[in-house]
């Protein structure tokens, strides 16, 4: 039998645009175009219904349409009292009016003179379930089907030819012209179907907004002497205070105060401010257990980083030739890989922990500055010439720990370019300590210039305090000249005088003892200054140079290192470095190195550490 791909032709859309546009909606081929862009949804005809989107899921409009590539194949169809001869495959398609909305009836035309009821019933019965039928007597009916999946498989039988069992008469033959019929029950239908989608839609509009909303705050109830005295006991109870506390906010905004009852209001807010000191030893509860926290996770970081640093001595002895030479070469491979993971985690969590104390560490030295600066400003004028002195001394030690640090950067500057570092590890960590001397530096010079100016600035007044002293002294002296002159030559007068002017002469001669006094003991302690200067424990510019360049390397090595680790690290700067001239000088500052020891019965070892940092407070 012949078949061939059967196409649906669309006509003109102006039915189903104003059926779209009488509910409010933007008219839409069954394609998903937009038949009208000027569409307006507001001059709609019908009333009292929000536009509403076809394209909604579950809206259902109109059953999706069949492709026009799809190939339908057409075949004879045997019914009981008829037979249907498909079409021929060279014919054009059948003309077919646009869709109405909710169509479910169909125009059936060409049909037999002899096709009754029965005949109709049993052809498009096997399509779906039929509604009504209205027969006409011109060879053409209207059919009307329960759903509307039915109508597009109706179709289906357009252009078929029918006859009436075996007969040759052309009473019982025709040809079938299947097509869409416009009802006004379908479009009712649809039009009932839409309200109620619609209504569906704002009532889940309205649910949802309803379920947005934040919820309304509790009422707050009316003032009265009943209420105000259980609220008085409320706000004393701690876990009912926050809510008793807003009721009472609302009762002093609203003006319930008067002159009756002001002084359950002053007894309401007594009670309210007693709940500071235990909101205070609340915070500081928990400022405590943060500390604590912060001091749990510090260690537990620390121990996490000892065992890394364990597995990493296990892979780096593993390296060895000793034992590398007995792995196969999968081995090998898997425990080069191992173990350059081993060492980036180890580098990731010691830069973490560097940065935990790096901050702490800063914090201390905001803290101590604003300390001296508070108490530089209240003993100023008692003790200029000590904190002179003591500036010295720490411009002193700050430049010799700056020239240190330069030449720490500088080294491994060079080592940097002369040896090309082997991995990616190891270009982190010069990097990260380059970066912390670089910070270090330049702390360093920022408390270096403050120290000059805070130096100058006591220069400054000590060189003008002296100058005063010694104005004074010469006065005292000149007094005491003029005094003695008139003794030679003025004795007659002189006596009277002195009995005139005894008191004013005693009180002249004790302002005079007190300035004498005063001028020889400033004058004693500028002669004890340079005498109180404590002896330096570094002798010379070399050990200071050592002092920081050990610092620096044991800041780096926050468990400390071994007095031979420290000479070889040296030695590669200077062969001619001893252990003992460096375990001496260890020693001779025990404020910023700590010896420990580490380890347990064979494996007991002494390190030494950096603590300048807790020992700057010490001192």
């Amino acid at each position: 039998m012949a078949s061939n791909s059967m196409t649906m032709p669309m006509s003109d859309p102006s039915a189903w645009a104003t059926a779209m546009s009488n509910l409010g909606m933007p008219p839409l081929s069954l394609t998903g175009q937009q038949l009208m862009p000027d569409f307006d949804p507001g001059l709609g005809l019908m009333t009292g219904i929000a536009p509403i989107n076809p394209m909604m899921p579950g809206l259902g409009l109109a059953p999706p349409p069949l492709s026009q590539d799809a190939s339908v194949v057409k075949e004879i169809i045997h019914c009981k009292s008829c037979t249907l001869f498909p079409p021929n495959p060279n014919l054009p398609p059948p003309a077919m009016r646009e869709r109405p909305p909710g169509c479910k009836t169909v125009f059936v035309g060409g049909l037999p003179e002899n096709a009754t009821e029965q005949l109709i019933m049993e052809v498009f019965g096997q399509c779906g379930d039929i509604a009504a039928i209205r027969k006409s007597k011109k060879n053409f009916c209207h059919i009307r089907f329960a759903e509307e999946i039915t109508v597009d498989k109706a179709l289906l039988l357009s252009g078929y030819r029918i006859r009436l069992g075996s007969s040759t008469d052309k009473k019982d033959s025709g040809r079938l012209h299947v097509d869409f019929a416009q009802a006004r029950d379908d479009l009712y239908e649809w039009e009932c179907r839409q309200r109620m989608l619609a209504r569906e839609e704002r009532h889940r509009r309205k649910m949802e907004e309803d379920r947005l909303r934040p919820p309304s705050p509790p009422p707050i109830i009316h003032y009265s002497e009943h209420e105000c005295s259980e609220l008085g006991d409320k706000i004393k109870d701690d876990n009912k205070f926050p809510e008793s506390v807003r009721v009472l906010l609302t009762w002093l905004e609203r003006g319930e105060v008067n002159r009756r009852n002001a002084n359950n209001f002053y007894s309401m807010i007594q009670s309210s401010n007693s709940h500071i000191r235990r909101l205070m030893s609340e915070k500081s509860q928990h400022e405590k257990e943060m500390e604590e926290a912060k001091d749990k996770f510090k260690t537990t970081m620390a121990t996490i980083l000892a065992q890394f640093e364990q597995i990493v001595s296990v892979f780096h002895a593993a390296s060895k030739q000793k034992a590398w030479d007995h792995f196969s070469k999968a081995q090998r491979k898997n425990l080069d890989m191992w173990r350059k993971q081993v060492e980036k985690i180890r580098n990731m969590h010691n830069e973490q922990l560097l940065g935990i104390r790096g901050e702490e560490e800063m914090e201390m030295s905001d803290d101590d500055m604003e300390d001296s600066s508070v108490t530089n400003g209240k003993d100023s004028e008692d003790s200029g010439v000590s904190q002179a002195e003591a500036l010295k001394e720490e411009n002193d030690s700050l430049r010799c720990q700056l020239d240190a640090y330069r030449n720490e950067v500088e080294l491994l500057k060079q080592e940097q370019g002369k040896n090309q570092p082997i991995s990616s590890e190891e270009d982190s960590t010069h990097s990260q300590q380059l970066s912390f001397l670089q910070q270090a530096l330049q702390g360093m010079q920022k408390q270096l210039l403050r120290m000059r100016d805070e130096l100058k600035t006591r220069e400054a007044e000590l060189e003008k305090s002296i100058e005063d002293k010694q104005q004074l002294k010469n006065q005292i002296l000149n007094l005491k000249a003029g005094l003695h002159h008139l003794q030679n030559t003025h004795t007659p007068q002189l006596e009277t005088l002195k009995r005139d002017d005894r008191g004013s002469e005693q009180s002249a001669n004790q302002v005079s003892d007190v300035t004498a006094s005063s001028v020889v003991s400033c004058s004693q302690e500028k002669d004890g200054l340079p005498e109180k200067k404590p002896l330096s424990p570094v002798h010379s510019e070399r050990d200071a140079l050592l002092v920081g360049i050990i610092s620096t390397f044991l800041n780096v090595h926050p468990f400390g290192a071994s007095i031979e680790y420290i000479c070889s690290y040296l030695q590669r700067l200077d062969s001619k470095i001893n252990p003992s001239e460096v375990e001496a000088l260890l020693s001779r500052l025990p404020c910023t190195f700590r010896q420990e020891l580490t380890g347990v019965g064979a494996s007991l070892e002494k390190r030494w550490n950096f603590c300048g940092f807790q020992g700057i407070k010490s001192t």
